[in-house]
């Protein structure tokens, strides 16, 4: 069950992990409706990502740690909301993240080394079984859940705008028609994923993408070019980028804006971290990635696309993520402000 904003709040002062962070001097302005919206420019969180949990963490933890930073958008995996729903996949997924942190390092983690054992014909025959298990289960979802899980994020203020979908191009016809309604149950206007380099791939997934009439932006890494999002653009009126300015910066040892300029119509959100030309990631500000002008591009032309941000730099000594993600929200507010 998700908590109402009052809920969270109560939940709070109990002794919620975390939730002392902003509480100073008895002030719970913390559980006051979240706004990171600033200047026109909803900057956002990749949840539950950011929070280095793993994928399967609730819709509960997400929200509370939203509201406890004051964040009012998110671009939300796919995970949480299948937990929610009750999926046998997602309930498996979330019982080995749980595993695997209370193993503690060096446990937990497979083969030495860091490889895998081929499978064995039982384990790829037991693998294919789970798989369809989950496109049966997907097919026969409750849509009507997925709306309750939408309307606690509404009545907490934070909206879900993207919605991340992890192995998309592997979808069947009709699981991709179900990523695409869950998307939209959720209240976001377009999905995001990693982009292929298998342009069969990108063509197919816009075709859907089309026929839903919501953007789907590819996500790129270092390695990803203006060419390869090109080639995308052209396949499908909704296939788009998902713009990460700090890989553009570590990947190509240029600016993106340019890239950003050009084809803003297409870009769904774009991602916002630091690094160096080095691709080394350090604390906002300290590197070479244009944060100030992305963010303050997309102020000045109104454009519609959620900033991002993605949490990647070492916690410094001392400090700690929930710490370091206020300070890169604060960062982002002062440059759309000034």
């Amino acid at each position: 069950m998700l908590y109402t904003r009052r809920e969270l709040g109560r939940l709070a002062l109990a002794g919620l992990p975390s939730a002392g962070l902003f509480l100073k001097s008895g002030s719970v302005a913390a559980f006051a409706k979240p706004e990171s919206k600033w200047a026109g420019v909803q900057v956002g969180m990749n949840v539950p990502y950011n929070f280095g949990m793993g994928n399967y963490l609730s819709g509960d933890e997400i929200l509370s740690r939203c509201v406890q930073l004051g964040v009012s958008g998110v671009e939300l995996r796919m995970q949480p909301v299948e937990l929610f729903l009750g999926s046998p996949e997602a309930a498996a997924g979330a019982a080995r993240g749980r595993g695997e942190r209370g193993a503690g390092r060096g446990q937990g983690r497979g083969r030495a080394g860091g490889g895998r054992a081929p499978l064995t014909p039982e384990q790829e025959a037991a693998q294919k079984a789970a798989a369809e298990a989950t496109r049966k289960w997907r097919l026969s979802a409750p849509m009507g859940r997925v709306k309750d899980f939408r309307k606690k994020f509404d009545d907490a203020g934070v909206a879900i705008e993207i919605v991340k979908v992890d192995g998309i191009f592997g979808f069947a016809d009709d699981v991709l028609d179900y990523a695409f309604e869950v998307a939209k149950n959720l209240g976001a206007t377009a999905l995001s994923t990693e982009i292929s380099k298998d342009p069969a791939q990108t063509k197919r997934v816009g075709q859907f993408a089309d026929k839903h009439k919501m953007m789907i932006g590819y996500h790129g890494h270092t390695e990803t070019g203006p060419a390869q999002w090109e080639e995308a653009f052209a396949q499908a009126k909704h296939n788009g980028a998902n713009l990460d300015i700090g890989h553009f910066i570590g990947g190509h040892k240029t600016s993106p804006i340019p890239f950003l300029k050009q084809h803003h119509a297409r870009i769904s959100h774009i991602h916002v971290k630091d690094k160096k030309l080095d691709d080394t990631n350090v604390p906002f500000g300290q590197g070479d990635t244009p944060i100030k002008e992305a963010l303050r591009a997309i102020r000045d032309n109104k454009w519609k696309m959620q900033a991002t941000i993605e949490f990647e730099y070492p916690i410094p000594e001392g400090s700690d993520r929930m710490t370091e993600l206020a300070k890169s929200l604060q960062y982002c507010k002062d440059a759309l402000l000034t």
